[in-house]
């Protein structure tokens, strides 16, 4: 049974009155961290206000991972205090034993606490160790305000919230700114797909926000098909680039999905798709969201400035910004005539196979289409002629045969360039990924490794290679 909690702003102002009066009498002071390590629970969002009406810097903990990672983040963050709710107790526990609590204040020279700082937040870590954004509060009602205005949110809105509050998806695009619009906001303590159709049928948000492996589940869900949605005017979704399949199954079921393209380190409000855009521009991020500058490298990487970005980073990570000011996101994208844009992938994913560009989205895109295809991630793994060749792993369907090999040829044979070809095909029970279910591409990449013996340049032949890459 997956607990709810219906929620208006005035609950979460009473709940941080008592939160305020605890941090005091656990005698923490202005400047210091204190780690929230809990399932979705309005605590979280009351503990955050507290530490914001203190002066102290608020660090949700992903509980997803293991102790020992825990600990390097609490250690990483110099946390003064670890809250948790009895479900975490045993994991808060063995991270106490790894790491005493509490930790030295960090400098303000290394990106300790500055006035106005609010939040702390690491990233998934998807290209290497979690990096700490720092974001002030000024930083995260420009975000709230960006968020309001792309979704049109107001006292009239109902969001169904399942997405972690730990991670700045979840926290910032829809539950910040539905409380701060004046909306009611029915918050589960996770995703569970069962309890979100019922609250669909019976509670009637008129919105949700689903990353792409939480639609997956909802799509290939017995009660999709005839599931009542009508009281959805629309989804919002992002954290990656979403499979076009995904977006037309809500589409078919007369659900727009909007999108907002961001990260942990830039609100994550940068790019939106509008509710009333969405139909007409599937597969796009859209344009700046309000308050938000954005431009493309030479190389097609975006650029990005606004008020909601982080402050910095914490803690001996490179510079945020460049000396123009621009934050550099690693993402790659194209612009349309309209000004729109659409994200290619990013510059680590990149695989660069005898000097020409390749961008794995495109693969994937056409083959997460292909009957049987439950998932799917190009990497590059190395190559002696080439320097790097993309791979194709397909996690195949569980209620189906595995997908035809020429079904998968197909889908890039005589539309792309014969060197964008997979060199090969690998068959996965699971593809390693982040908690909000990015692909880790270096974790997929470092299992296959360089194929022995390849011929430089063949397309792959016979049936697909059977390997199976476990969820990290």
């Amino acid at each position: 049974m997956v607990a709810r909690f219906e929620l208006r702003a005035d609950d979460i102002a009473r709940l941080a009155d008592a939160e305020a009066a605890a941090l005091q009498a656990a005698g923490l002071r202005a400047g210091d961290s204190v780690g929230w390590l809990a399932l979705n629970h309005p605590r979280a969002l009351a503990l955050l206000a507290a530490c914001r009406r203190l002066g102290l810097r608020w660090v949700p903990l992903n509980w997803r991972l293991a102790a020992p990672e825990l600990a390097a983040l609490v250690r990483h963050a110099g946390l003064q205090a670890l809250w948790h709710d009895e479900t975490m107790a045993p994991l808060a526990a063995a991270v106490r034993a790894l790491v005493p609590l509490p930790q030295p204040r960090v400098p303000a020279s290394e990106g300790g606490h500055a006035e106005g700082d609010v939040m702390l937040v690491y990233t998934s870590g998807t290209t290497g160790e979690p990096k700490g954004a720092v974001h002030t509060g000024a930083g995260m009602d420009a975000n709230v305000a960006a968020a309001i205005a792309a979704q049109d949110l107001d006292a009239s809105t109902r969001t169904l919230a399942v997405l972690p509050l730990f991670h700045v998806g979840g926290l910032a695009i829809q539950v910040l700114p539905t409380l701060a619009a004046g909306g009611v906001v029915q918050l589960h303590e996770r995703f569970d797909p069962a309890a979100w159709f019922d609250d669909v049928e019976q509670w009637r948000p008129t919105t949700s926000l689903l990353v792409p492996a939480v639609m997956r589940a909802l799509v290939t869900h017995p009660r999709w098909a005839t599931a009542d949605l009508s009281c959805l005017r629309f989804v919002n979704s992002g954290s990656q680039i979403v499979p076009r399949a995904l977006i037309e199954a809500f589409h078919a079921r007369g659900v727009p999905v909007a999108q907002v393209y961001g990260g942990t380190e830039t609100g994550p409000v940068s790019i939106v798709l509008r509710p009333d855009q969405a139909l007409a521009h599937v597969g796009r991020v859209g344009w700046p969201a309000q308050g938000v500058q954005v431009k493309l490298a030479a190389d097609g990487e975006v650029l990005l400035k606004g008020a909601n970005l982080l402050r910095t980073y914490h803690r001996g990570a490179p510079p945020a910004f460049d000396d123009e000011g621009w934050f550099h996101t690693g993402d790659l994208a194209e612009q349309g005539a309209d000004g729109g844009f659409t994200i290619v992938g990013r510059s680590k994913e990149l695989i660069i196979s005898g000097g020409e560009n390749i961008h794995p989205a495109k693969i994937e895109e056409a083959v997460a289409a292909v009957p049987g295809v439950a998932e799917c991630a190009v990497v590059g793994v190395a190559d002696e002629r080439w320097g790097e060749v993309p791979v194709l792993v397909v996690v195949p369907a569980a209620d189906r045969a595995p997908p035809d090999e020429a079904a998968l040829r197909a889908t890039w044979e005589g539309r792309l360039a014969r060197f964008k070809w997979p060199r090969r095909i690998v068959l996965a029970e699971a593809l390693p990924k982040t908690a909000l279910g990015k692909v880790r591409r270096e974790v997929l990449a470092a299992s296959l490794g360089a194929e022995p013996g390849a011929a430089p340049g063949a397309a792959p032949g016979g049936a697909p290679q059977q390997a199976a890459p476990r969820t990290g």
